[in-house]
């Protein structure tokens, strides 16, 4: 569930779909990461291409982990983030919470393809 290189930046990979119950198992790992790197400020970068079928608890974990991280004085960022993810991370509000790696963009909706109605149109 988790890599770390002593050498290289703080990693956690999180796949599969996700429990209620892995919740604190997720932010115990973090504890543990983070302890295992020591003093300083960094990111942990959450490595979240592996989630399948986000959800609700994909969010409330991820929202949980950021709280975690905060409280050891480090914050976290998204990896492999995919477009249902981030939806959710719109729709919940926390976009501006919980952060993808710099240079990634969080953004929902775009345009219907050819042919397509938007949702919500019908004819």
């Amino acid at each position: 569930m988790a890599d770390h290189d002593e050498r290289g930046p703080m990693e956690l990979t999180i796949g599969g779909r996700l429990a209620p119950a892995d919740v604190p198992r997720l932010c115990a790992r973090l504890c543990e990461l983070v302890g295992q790197a020591g003093p300083g400020g960094g990111a942990v970068t959450l490595d979240v291409g592996g989630l399948a079928e986000p959800d609700m608890v994909a969010v409330e974990a991820l929202a949980r982990l950021q709280l975690t991280a905060r409280r050891l004085g480090r914050r976290v960022q998204l990896r492999g983030t995919t477009r249902e993810l981030r939806a959710l991370l719109v729709s919940s509000g926390l976009e501006g919470v919980v952060r993808e790696c710099p240079g990634l963009r969080l953004e929902v909706g775009g345009e219907t393809e050819e042919g397509e109605e938007p949702r919500g149109v019908e004819e």
